[in-house]
């Protein structure tokens, strides 16, 4: 974080019936995760979209971080902490926390949970009811990294309906405009054209695979070079075994009209 809370003091004449309004800079409250599973593939997510949208200033993308909703504007009530969740259409910008009523009354457009035994009880019941009655989530979407089962909705009149996979077995964001599916044990992004979001660190190897390569393609184009030079001398030499000087021009190696 770039900065500490503000604390903000309330006179003792306040009295029960007047609201306090918390600060702007609310620190999410959100519990430790599960596993290194599940902190490992939050990460990756947030790294990976935020390396695709590069270029964009017109979204939030973050994970186990407080969302607070009360309308009552009470950091005390109401609020959630998905795993991980993309809003639109907002500044690009850090934050210790997402307040509703702070950010122009926005909710998240995307959210995935990531399950675990503890928790799936949860993110398939309670959470799933308040993402599509409250928050009014378009695209829900959640993930075993051990068992793998993975599904996700879509809001249809105001209700989730399940999201169909596709033969490779992805299911389609249409807030993102990007398929999620499983790709090496991982939850990962695909284009329309079945290609994988890369991250950092993949795109790092691609870069070390492409300039050896061309490392590679440099070698054999060296080789070739010298194998041909080796060619030139040994037929210089077979000319030169035969009288033949190779350096003067001879009628011999003309053809006739």
């Amino acid at each position: 974080m770039s900065e500490l809370a503000t604390i903000e003091f309330v006179s003792d004449e306040t009295t029960d019936d007047e609201v306090i309004f918390p600060p702007g800079d609310i620190y999410s409250d959100e519990p430790p995760l599960e596993s290194d599973l599940h902190r490992d593939q939050i990460d990756l997510l947030i790294r990976i979209l935020k390396l695709w949208w590069r270029e964009r200033q017109d979204f939030y993308a973050s994970g186990n971080l407080t969302i607070y909703y009360s309308p009552n504007q009470n950091k005390s009530e109401h609020f959630r902490g998905p795993d991980f969740f993309v809003v639109l259409g907002t500044e690009k910008k850090d934050r210790k926390s997402w307040v509703v009523w702070q950010e122009d009354g926005k909710y998240p457009n995307v959210i995935i949970e990531i399950l675990s035994n503890s928790t799936k009880a949860v993110d398939k019941g309670l959470k799933k009811q308040v993402y599509q009655d409250t928050f009014r989530t378009p695209d829900y979407f959640w993930f075993h990294p051990v068992t793998m089962e993975f599904q996700g909705f879509h809001i249809l009149d105001g209700k989730y309906q399940e999201i169909q996979p596709t033969t490779e077995g992805r299911l389609w964001s249409q807030q993102l405009e990007l398929y999620l599916g499983i790709y090496e044990g991982k939850l990962r992004f695909f284009t329309t054209e079945n290609q994988l979001l890369p991250s950092s660190e993949e795109l790092v190897e691609q870069e070390r695979l492409r300039a050896q390569q061309a490392e590679e393609r440099v070698q054999q184009a060296e080789e070739r070079a010298q194998q041909a030079e080796q060619q030139i001398a040994r037929l210089r030499e077979v000319l030169i075994a035969q009288g033949i000087d190779p350096d003067v021009n001879n009628d011999t190696f003309k053809t006739s009209s």
